[in-house]
């Protein structure tokens, strides 16, 4: 598992994720640079990470608990950039 999680469908989705919202909230304004885009950004780098590093474990049950934390993370994300639409950025 360890040598593969960068040939997983929901790796490369995440990491591609984590890269638009990085587009995304450097457009955000300056006095939300250590507010919702920095928890934005700590949210998505999380996801790819978690998958990662869940992969190199050794038994598949602590895998699966890993892209359970991913998805805690993705929403998370998602919910912040909810809020992000609702102010207007």
């Amino acid at each position: 598992m360890a040598d593969s999680y960068q040939n997983l469908d929901v790796y490369k989705l995440s990491m591609k994720f984590a890269y638009d919202v990085y587009q995304i909230v450097s457009a955000f304004p300056d006095f939300e640079k250590f507010g919702l885009s920095s928890q934005l950004r700590r949210g998505v780098i999380s996801v790819p990470s978690n998958i990662a590093e869940g992969s190199g474990r050794q038994y598949k049950k602590e895998f699966v608990q890993f892209l359970f934390l991913a998805k805690g993370s993705l929403r998370e994300a998602m919910t912040q950039l909810e809020l992000s639409k609702m102010f207007g950025y």
